[in-house]
């Protein structure tokens, strides 16, 4: 046999296997989605727990200290680095998150619409998991958790491929996700991790089978993965947020939202990385630049910036548009409101974008105009988080306009179905000269 042969052999035999594994965690899902609301909570808790176990963390942790040893070592890109440490506060937060997960209303099975078409002929509009989903996201492993709550609240079973630079720690947290699942009586693979490239392929493949790709890297990253497949793709790609400052902006204000937005996390997708000024804000300009300084934030201005504080770095053109993930900002003066939505429409990625004013009607104007997930007045972009939102968790933040956009909780992983009750109805019986409909909202 040729090499060419072996190799198409072997391709076979993989794709079959995650074929296999696919439809398995299909039929698991299922189990999932009939649990009922109770016992999806109680196994959200489980989970919750099990994280919070002294021995289970420090097999975690250790696991995340070889990710980083190697990560370093390899001369893994520092934001990425960032993302791929996992202590014990973003641990706590993820265990809140499942908790806050579990104590919310279940939508599984849920009416959004109940209309009585005519006596005994009831029409009802009832919410119901996608059923397996697929996600695709680089670097952090705590997503690993988060994901698989919010598709345990919904129902859903998960094909998991995180990045190889966390694989350790995404195996050390799959197996206690495996625990509980099998503690509840539950196939394993409900949550399946993913550990090639060839497997993420041969998913990709599965049309009717997996429901929705979720992919979370690059542009570029959620392009390739849109183009490889004809399963629906829901991409959360570069996060370019901007803040504005607008001129009736409160210096103090503006200057603590742009450290906030800027150094909190810099290696998240909803930071700020780029600074817009109005042209009569320069006093809330020097707050922001003095503290920004402060904060260690290296800043990229352009000239008309430099000439009121020549001290700071020059700017390219490529500054602008860029997703840092570090503590450097772009900043750049606008001539005005006009010029701020113009530059953000060209520049942002559509995840979130803010304004800082005392100005009502500007903010208005900013809040309707902006076509962004998230658009926010006097709020620092860093609250467009799944977690802030009260969502529990989210899979993402999409930036795309169909089925969900922004962070991406329960809601965005369920579809519905139209359940209608009759007792013999015959459409022939109805329409002009005929028996007409009733449409009465119940």
């Amino acid at each position: 046999m040729t090499s060419t042969a072996v190799k198409a052999t072997t391709k076979r035999a993989n794709d079959d296997t995650i074929r296999a594994t696919a439809l398995a965690a299909k039929a698991a899902g299922g189990k999932l989605a009939r649990l009922g609301p109770e016992r999806r909570s109680v196994l959200l808790r489980a989970l919750a727990d099990a994280l919070r176990e002294t021995e289970v963390r420090a097999t975690v942790f250790a696991a995340n200290a070889l990710d980083l040893e190697r990560a370093k070592s390899e001369g893994v890109a520092a934001p990425l680095v960032k993302r791929l440490g996992l202590d014990a506060a973003k641990l706590d937060s993820v265990c809140d998150g499942l908790d806050q997960l579990a104590a919310m209303p279940d939508l599984v099975g849920h009416p959004t619409l109940r209309r009585e078409l005519d006596d005994g002929l009831v029409l009802e509009r009832v919410s119901c998991p996608l059923g397996l989903l697929g996600v695709v996201f680089e670097s952090r492993p705590d997503a690993l958790v988060q994901i698989v709550g919010l598709a345990w609240k919904s129902g859903n079973a998960v094909l998991l491929k995180g990045g190889r630079e966390a694989l350790q720690t995404n195996r050390a947290l799959t197996a206690v996700i495996a625990g509980v699942l099998e503690a509840a009586g539950i196939d394993r693979r409900a949550a399946v991790l993913l550990e090639g490239r060839e497997e993420v392929a041969a998913i990709l493949g599965l049309h009717g089978i997996v429901e929705m790709i979720v992919a979370r890297g690059s542009s570029e990253f959620v392009r390739q993965i849109q183009a490889a497949s004809e399963i629906p793709v829901m991409g959360h790609a570069a996060g370019v947020c901007h803040l504005y400052v607008h001129a009736g902006a409160d210096p103090t204000m503006a200057a603590q939202l742009a450290v906030d937005g800027k150094t909190t996390y810099a290696a998240a997708c909803n930071a700020t990385e780029t600074l817009l000024w109005d042209a009569d804000a320069g006093a809330a300009l020097d707050a922001c630049v003095e503290a920004l300084g402060k904060a260690g934030v290296e800043m990229r201005a352009d000239a008309a910036t430099r000439k009121r504080h020549p001290a700071l770095k020059a700017a390219t053109d490529a500054d602008f548009g860029f997703e840092f993930g570090a503590n450097i900002i772009a900043i750049k003066r606008v001539d005005g409101l006009d010029d701020a939505l113009a530059h953000i429409a060209q520049h942002g990625s559509r995840h979130t974008e803010a304004i800082a004013t005392a100005d009502a009607a500007a903010a208005e104007r900013f809040l309707a105009e902006v076509d962004a997930a998230g658009v926010f007045h006097n709020a620092s972009t860093r609250f467009a988080d799944g977690y802030r939102y009260g969502l529990g968790a989210e899979v993402g933040i999409s930036t795309d306009k169909l089925h969900a956009r922004g962070p991406v909780g329960v809601d965005g992983l369920l579809t519905y179905r139209w359940l209608l009750r009759g007792a013999g109805q015959l459409t022939a019986d109805y329409g002009p000269g005929k028996r007409a409909f009733r449409h009465r909202d119940l």
